[in-house]
């Protein structure tokens, strides 16, 4: 059980749930990363599993207390608040610095998914076949996704139900960037660029006494996708914890190979020297999305001129990133040394 004595451990615990919404919604990084790294991932997955008959049991027995108990309350509440409250704070700041400082942001990413494999690498060592098998199964099919093209925008709610499933993946599924599938499904920006957008004006109206917005028809819309991808998220986040709680208990050398493997295909994604390909029509002209945005095709990746001052600015955030983790690392050994 994950022990929350001090405000120092449900701040810090409220830290990494900021970490781990904001490394969700950045496509091509991972919030299982970040939950393995920061050493509450199996914590995250046998808190997510309590959520199952008997809890909903106790919660229409009107026995809240012991409902908030049997699920890890304090756990999930704490970590999910920093999540939810990072789509509104830490990963605004994101997209501020990504629009603007792109190279270097990318940079720091690919420095702490490379540091994040030598992380979870560094204890493995039974090197059988299967697991190194296991290994180059991850490789291939991190790669794979990376190379794979963005469909288009599709607003029916149950596709964004579905996109709720896929897309919370990357919380339990380390190396897999739910927000990277997102994109590939042609939902990202309706689901974690517009629609949150909305929600965040609707609530901000709410407070202020507005209720004006529920005549907006657009408005609504919106609410209705967030709202259904929310519950699609919620769904795919107790679901999967199910299934990777019983793989994990029977497999648990093989899953790391894979999530080593996953992680170490994923660099692609995040490799910081990449320019947008987007897509043309027959006339040769670029195709828009409904809202006038150019439709991204894929990303053309290339080797950086070394003679450019702002490759090697990139490269010492590469350093930086991969530093973070050691760092994570480091307090992490001396967390477990003195409890």
């Amino acid at each position: 059980m994950y022990r929350l004595e001090t405000f120092a451990d449900k701040a810090y615990l409220f830290l990494k749930g900021l970490a781990m919404g904001a490394a969700n919604k950045v496509p091509g990084v991972s919030g299982g990363t970040v939950a393995f790294v920061a050493g509450f991932y199996e914590q995250l997955i046998y808190s997510l599993q309590k959520i199952n008959g008997k809890a909903f049991k106790l919660l229409i027995n009107g026995r809240f207390k012991s409902f908030y108990r049997y699920v890890n309350g304090p756990f999930i509440v704490l970590l999910f608040a920093g999540s939810i409250f990072s789509y509104f704070s830490v990963s605004q700041v994101l997209d501020y610095l990504i629009r603007n400082y792109e190279l270097y942001v990318w940079s720091s990413f690919f420095g702490m998914i490379v540091g994040s494999i030598y992380y979870i690498s560094k204890d493995f060592k039974d090197w059988r076949f299967k697991n190194i098998l296991a290994i180059i199964v991850g490789i291939s099919c991190g790669i794979a996704i990376s190379f794979m093209n963005p469909a288009k925008e599709n607003d029916n709610l149950w596709f964004v139900f579905v996109c709720g499933i896929i897309g919370v993946s990357g919380m339990t599924l380390p190396g897999l960037s739910g927000s990277f599938i997102l994109i590939l499904l042609g939902n990202y920006v309706l689901l974690l660029v517009d629609s949150v957008n909305m929600l965040y004006t609707s609530i901000v109206d709410v407070f202020s006494g507005n209720f004006d917005f529920l005549k907006d028809a657009v408005r609504i819309r919106y609410l209705k996708i967030i709202a259904t991808f929310g519950i699609g998220s919620a769904f795919g986040l107790v679901v999967t914890s199910h299934i990777l709680g019983y793989v994990l208990k029977r497999w648990y050398q093989i899953v790391t190979a894979l999530i080593i493997g996953f992680i170490s295909g994923s660099l692609g994604i995040v490799w910081p020297w990449k320019k947008e390909v987007y897509k043309i029509d027959e006339t040769g002209a670029f195709l828009v999305d409904s809202k006038g945005n150019q439709v991204i095709e894929n990303y053309k990746r290339f080797i950086p001129n070394f003679s450019d001052t702002e490759t090697w600015i990139a490269l010492f955030y590469i350093i930086v990133g991969i530093g973070i983790i050691l760092a994570i690392d480091y307090y992490g050994k001396r967390t477990k040394r003195y409890v």
